[in-house]
Parts: C-alpha cells; structure tokens; sequence
C-alpha cells in the first residue's frame, strides 16, 4: 500500500462522516438513524435518483461503503449486497448497522483501486462520494470496471468543480466537509467524463442544490440558510442545473 493510501486510511479510521448530527453512541441503534435522516435531509435527491428499492436479486458492490447507510438500504429493497471501505473503523460500524437494521451485508476492508474480487462478479458497483477521496480515481474505476460483469452498471458521485457550493465556499472562506483529508478533488463535467472513459456508456446528472444547513452556525450560516438556499432555488432550473455540486454517473459496461 502507499504512502498517500496509508493517510487515506489513517484519516478515514479516524473521521466519521456527520457526527455532529448525533448526541447518541457510537454504534448505537439511534447514532445510525441519526445519521441516515441527516443524509437523506442533506441529500434529498439520493433516494428518489438511486430507487434503493429497484435492484432486487441483483449482486450489487458498493465501493467505500462507510458505516452502510445505503447499503442498509440496497439490502432492504432486495439486493445480494457487498462492501468494502478502506478503513476498518467504517467496516466495524457497518456490520453494526446490519445488525441493528437486520439486513445481510458482506462486509470486507479491502482498497478500491484494487477490488479483492474477480472479473465479471456483480451486476451492480455503486461508489458514492469516494473517487474524489481517493489516491488514483483512474485505477478504482477501471476496477469498478473490470469486477462488472458485461452490460452491468456502475453508478459514481463525485464533487462539482464548476458548482455552487464550491464558489460559495470560497467566498465565504467557509471549507467544505473533510477538506483536510489526504486528497480532495473536484472535477469539471468534461473531466469527469473523461475519467469514465473505461465504460461503453455514460451519462453525467448534476444534483444536490442548496437546503438549509444544520451543520454550521453563526451570521453565516443564517445568511446561507435564509437568503442564498431560497434565492438559488427559485431561480429556475434549467438555467443552474449544470451547478449542482454533486456529479451523478450511471455508467454500461
């Protein structure tokens, strides 16, 4: 492993994505429950885009599950559902989560940029929010790529160079979540489509457009969350969907 996957893993083992939207244990039934409603409020495209409910019976990877909040979900709606992070600390939670949710997951630590699986293994690979954390996102999509059996989708988020967010936080000198983790890319639509080169087809969908922020506190975030949130989604979509801060790419092999 190198040295740059090394920190990747050290940060990852040492950060919880969102923790400061929950008071309960860590590993507790209501820590997950927390978390999960903070991501589907914060998220609120993911559910209605993804149908965690429309992969039943199919074998489906997630890559960089984290503590399992949508894998719990693929496995509730029927999907043979396994994951892998880089950090033990995500796995651990993760199989937790199964457990309290009651759902099957095959849980694994394992590196994205080299997938422990064989070629042609799932119908389905799901890499939400991970390429852009990664060391060298070209070599985890062409294994996303190459554990897909032919005609199998992919299904990758990475972050909006050219989006709201991204210009607003530097007006505002306010840093987004995790950017003192170990790589933080952004990527324009074109790079990010020539990052899916692998693929046979793809197709690139703009979302997550401002909602009120629970996060942040202070002049700024009342300035954000009543005045920008609702000036920004008045304004008509067409014209501002390309400056969605998400990357959305569903993927044919």
């Amino acid at each position: 492993m190198t040295t740059t996957l090394q920190h990747i893993r050290r940060y990852w083992n040492e950060h919880i994505h969102d923790l400061e939207m929950t008071i309960h244990p860590i590993g507790s039934v209501e820590f997950f429950d927390d978390l999960a409603g903070y991501r589907y409020d914060k998220l609120r495209y993911l559910p209605r885009i993804m149908q965690f409910d429309g992969y039943r019976g199919r074998a489906l990877l997630e890559v960089g599950c984290g503590i399992g909040t949508d894998l719990v979900r693929f496995a509730a709606g029927g999907a043979v559902v396994t994951g892998v992070d880089l950090s033990e600390t995500a796995v651990g939670l993760a199989r937790a989560n199964g457990r309290h949710h009651d759902a099957r997951l095959r849980l694994l630590v394992g590196d994205g940029e080299e997938l422990p699986f064989p070629d042609g293994r799932f119908d389905v690979v799901y890499a939400h929010g991970v390429l852009q954390y990664t060391a060298d996102a070209a070599a985890m999509v062409r294994e996303c790529h190459r554990v897909l059996r032919p005609g199998g989708e992919a299904i990758f988020m990475v972050y909006n160079r050219i989006s709201w967010l991204n210009a607003l936080s530097k007006v505002m000198r306010v840093p987004l979540e995790h950017e003192d983790a170990p790589v933080l890319n952004r990527y324009s639509i074109r790079e990010f489509r020539r990052l899916l080169e692998p693929f046979k087809e793809s197709t690139i969908v703009p979302e997550r457009f401002p909602v009120a922020s629970r996060l942040h506190k202070g002049w700024k975030a009342s300035a954000f969350n009543h005045g920008f949130v609702g000036t920004f989604n008045a304004l008509p979509r067409a014209l501002v969907r390309r400056f969605g801060w998400h990357l959305m790419a569903f993927c044919r092999r």
